[in-house]
């Protein structure tokens, strides 16, 4: 799309800054949007993306700067504010209540009612104006379905719907693909671009940049909390937005790290294990001490399944789980946990963090009984082993009693992960380990999964993400409605390979005959 220079922005934000507890977040930033255009904002999880959002939602205050709709400032106290005002979000973090139905989420807080005495709420009305929406995303189930029966993905769909039912004029996106397949997001991108035709104004959030580098009119590049400069779409490339996310070279952790492969021994091995999802289906494979064995699949492949069966959060139907020789009883987490079997989960926030609970406390959770004694928590010593953790891991806080609510996305991960590692972890399992991560923040998760290969840890690592999968893995097992479809050495994947196994193609590699059984 074409502007002209003097054309008036549909939403500017000049010279914003907000400090925070010591913590400057942002810093005289300036961002704008033209009706009809997408903006891409780029910078790594820490550089102030979430905090100027907030800002625009009415969520903080600004300390310095103004926001101007249509060339007139504005005042936004409150998220009904920025409604008013034409502005909706799609926010990372899902925002919908498993409870009530597809309609229900959309409308909340805005639910229509019938006339006469009792002013009922309309539930006819919700249905009938939820379902266009569904449709237009592609998503083919009623608007009647109850929230819990969807996957992580299509929740984020249902947020989605949620934004498109506002007919907002600006619309936010924070990271709306992060859990969505690869035609969910052609899907998407396509009604991106169908809403760009309208003359709405997209602000595009997103670490994916293969997808900013497809939807994109500009870039604009936050680092440390102020602008780090732009991108006009004939400039944009993936070198050019990384060096204006990070400003440093990333290439030694973004380029597979091809290591001798002596004979390692079977450290995990599942044997005909059926699971909650998939009970007709049985599942056999092994990680090796040392390795990183990716698992690929569709969604609702049960992958994710297969990880809290491993976990004991939904204990296998029938089974074994041996630890060398040892068959392993795992009914519960703890029983996991135990047997030094961790899990980083594919949603942090909801089963990875307590997030109104700081740093210090989420780390010392798992290990509490270390630090204390008679119902004591010893905490000077938990304050040191945390922060030790912290800067291990390079978590970006201005302190370990910082609450964890308040770190960005990358940042959260990384305390998830610290709590573990504490605990002389021998399976680490790793589900979508980097969703909704910055470039910055992922190479550095890519190094401390290789460095737990390297101290002999056998690493487990979900993902959906092709390019993650095939850099990370020494083998790579891949899922197809509950069972394993093929086992490929690094030698064997290609995402051409990976692909036709998860579309419940192929044969099972006959070097691993001897792990998966009869097939």
């Amino acid at each position: 799309m074409s502007l002209t220079p003097d054309a008036t922005p549909i939403l500017a934000m000049r010279g914003i800054s907000k400090r925070f507890a010591g913590v400057q977040a942002l810093r005289d930033v300036d961002v704008e949007v033209h009706s009809g255009e997408v903006v891409a904002l780029l910078g790594e999880n820490g550089a102030g993306k979430s905090t100027l959002m907030k800002v625009l939602g009415g969520i903080h205050q600004p300390d310095t700067g103004e926001i101007l709709r249509d060339g007139k400032a504005v005042t936004i106290r409150s998220v009904s504010d920025s409604i008013r005002l034409g502005i909706s979000f799609i926010h990372q973090e899902l925002n919908v209540l498993d409870n009530l139905d597809i309609a229900g989420n959309v409308f909340l807080g805005r639910e229509p009612v019938q006339g006469g005495f009792l002013r009922l709420m309309d539930r006819e009305r919700m249905v009938r104006e939820t379902q266009p929406y569904l449709d237009q995303l592609g998503l083919r189930f009623p608007a009647t379905l109850p929230l819990e029966r969807l996957s992580l993905a299509q929740r984020q769909m249902v947020e989605i719907a949620k934004a498109l039912s506002l007919k907002a004029r600006v619309l936010i996106m924070d990271e709306p693909t992060s859990s969505l397949t690869l035609t969910e997001t052609a899907r998407l991108l396509a009604v991106v671009q169908e809403l760009r035709s309208q003359g709405v104004g997209v602000v595009y959030i997103s670490h994916r940049l293969d997808e900013v580098r497809q939807i994109a009119d500009r870039v604009v590049g936050l680092r440390d909390g102020r602008n780090a400069g732009g991108l006009t779409r004939e400039e944009i490339t993936h070198e050019r937005m990384v060096k204006l996310m990070v400003g440093r070279d990333l290439a030694p952790a973004m380029i597979p790290d091809v290591r001798d492969e002596p004979e390692r021994p079977d450290l995990l091995t599942l044997r005909k294990l059926r699971t909650l999802r998939y009970p007709e289906k049985e599942v056999s494979f092994s990680v090796r001490k040392g390795e990183i064995l990716g698992m690929s699949g569709l969604v609702g492949s049960g992958r994710s399944e297969l990880a809290m069966a491993i976990f004991g959060v939904e204990p296998p139907l029938s089974g074994a789980i041996q630890m060398g020789a040892e068959t392993l009883k795992i009914r519960s987490p703890k029983d996991a946990i135990n047997k030094h079997i961790y899990l980083i989960p594919e949603d942090r926030r909801r089963s990875g963090l307590i997030v109104d609970m700081t740093i210090r406390e989420n780390i010392a959770l798992p290990a509490l009984e270390n630090f204390s004694a008679f119902g004591l928590v010893r905490r000077g010593e938990e304050t040191t082993i945390t922060t030790q953790a912290v800067k291990q891991l390079g978590v970006k806080t201005p302190s370990v009693d910082f609450l964890a609510k308040n770190l960005s996305g990358g940042n959260q991960q990384k305390v998830v992960i610290a709590k573990w590692l504490a605990l002389s972890p021998k399976v680490v399992i790793f589900d979508e380990p980097t969703r909704g991560i910055d470039v910055g923040a992922k190479a550095e998760i890519y190094t401390l999964i290789r460095e737990l290969a390297k101290q002999g840890v056998g690493v487990l690592v979900i993902s959906s993400d092709m390019e993650e999968v095939l850099l990370l893995s020494d083998r790579v097992a891949v899922m197809h409605e509950g069972q394993i479809t093929g086992i490929l050495d690094r030698a064997d994947c290609s995402e051409e390979a990976i692909m036709h196994l998860a579309v419940g193609g192929g044969d099972v590699s006959s070097s691993d005959h001897a792990v998966l059984g009869e097939k």
